[in-house]
């Protein structure tokens, strides 16, 4: 999809963030999603299929997951296993072939500002600073409010991410990261329901990756939206996550084991790989997608 038009799509229907186990003998108070009677986004026996020449393709077949209100959800598969699919659906970009998608009972039909999207390349306009970009995505999402109101809420999330010194800089003139960190401002400033993290630190070497992870939590913690963020990266999604939705290989994949991760909040990265029971998820979820799944990451 070319920048301009997955931009438009981004900005005009913004669609863009357990059990406990003690890692030290401090206590820390965690803040967990509560619990309801109806999910607060539910995945209900969803198949997504497309038609091509030699005929039909199955991408996603029978998917089903309930999340609660407040969770951060990672989900790992190879390529081709249809993450992205799944993950447009829930944005409202693609519809299921059978099933459906519900946020807070309702049906998903199509983009909307209760959902944003971040993507791995940005999707930033090259012309218009981080300022300019982020309050593109405010002026949609807020029409009635005053330019006033509406540049306060855009210095409010660059401050969130700190790039307010680089308010004025355009995306040419900032480091990837940098540009990651604009992406999440525009998407937070929206004050979205659901947070859809698309492979966002894909793109990123490992110290500025690690950075932008340890930020996401705190934003999260913060904002306490719901997330459903897409990796490649156990280790990543070790520390992130409430849940790790592992995928089968495509066609037809579906969901084939969910890790329930249990430790305790906020995470410290250096006390959690002390941990003995990172390891065990850790295999657990090599162990399905080197072994069990084993795919040539081929599209």
């Amino acid at each position: 999809m070319p920048l301009q038009t997955q931009l438009s799509s981004a900005i005009s229907c913004p669609s863009l963030l357990i059990t406990m186990q003690t890692l030290n003998n401090q206590q820390v108070a965690t803040t967990q999603p509560t619990a309801s009677s109806q999910p607060f986004l539910k995945i209900d026996n969803v198949s997504k299929v497309y038609a091509t020449p030699k005929g039909t393709y199955t991408v996603l077949e029978g998917v089903n997951l309930e999340v609660q209100e407040g969770e951060f959800i990672c989900v790992i598969g190879h390529s081709g296993c249809g993450k992205t699919t799944l993950l447009n659906m829930v944005s409202g970009f693609a519809q299921p072939t059978e099933g459906e998608v519900r946020l807070q009972n309702k049906l998903i039909t199509k983009p909307g500002p209760d959902r944003m999207v971040v993507f791995q390349n940005y999707a930033l306009l090259p012309w218009k600073t981080a300022f300019e970009n982020v309050y593109l995505g405010v002026k949609a999402a807020f029409p009635d409010k005053s330019k006033t109101e509406k540049t306060a809420i855009v210095w409010e999330h660059l401050e969130l991410v700190g790039l307010t010194e680089a308010a004025h800089k355009r995306p040419w003139q900032l480091s990837g990261g940098m540009k990651q960190r604009v992406a999440i401002a525009r998407a937070l400033a929206i004050r979205p329901q659901v947070l859809v993290l698309d492979e966002p630190f894909g793109a990123l070497d490992a110290i500025t990756k690690e950075e932008l992870q340890e930020e996401l939590l705190t934003i999260w913690r913060d904002h306490r939206c719901t997330v459903l963020m897409i990796t490649h990266d156990i280790d990543e999604a070790l520390f992130l996550a409430d849940r790790v939705v592992m995928m089968t290989n495509g066609p037809a994949a579906h969901i084939g084991e969910i890790l329930e991760i249990p430790f305790e909040r906020p995470r410290n990265r250096a006390k959690l790989i002390e941990d003995p029971h990172y390891y065990e998820l850790r295999n657990e979820a090599l162990d399905f997608l080197y072994r069990r799944f084993a795919h040539d990451d081929v599209e």
